[in-house]
């Protein structure tokens, strides 16, 4: 199973999410905005079809690739549910010790 969160943090898919975010592109048109050849950014993609953040469609020779808001949700809930969750959890335990540090100095 592929973790969502391991290929959402890769700075290269990151951005490739991000134009993909503003318009439907192909390969070609996303490598242009990298230095990395034509053949990584289309791994890139696989991976990220792959883990369903990105759809793709055939238009003649190329392939289309958009954004897939039903993957994009996916992640957006794993932060909100699981990561945030657990997070917030740690920060009030973390600052229940504090207090009762605190107080136990006075």
């Amino acid at each position: 199973m592929i973790d969502l969160l391991e290929v959402v943090a890769e700075s290269t898919r990151r951005k490739i999410l991000h134009l993909l975010s503003k318009n439907e592109l192909t390969v070609t048109d996303i490598a242009n905005e990298f230095e990395i050849s034509r053949s990584a950014i289309s791994q890139q993609l696989l991976l990220l079809e792959q883990a369903g953040l990105v759809d793709a469609r055939k238009v003649g020779r190329n392939r289309l690739y958009k954004v897939n808001p039903k993957g994009m949700l996916k992640v957006r809930q794993f932060f909100l549910d699981e990561f945030w969750s657990n997070e917030i959890d740690l920060l009030v335990a973390d600052a229940q010790k504090y207090l009762v540090k605190k107080e136990r100095k006075k």
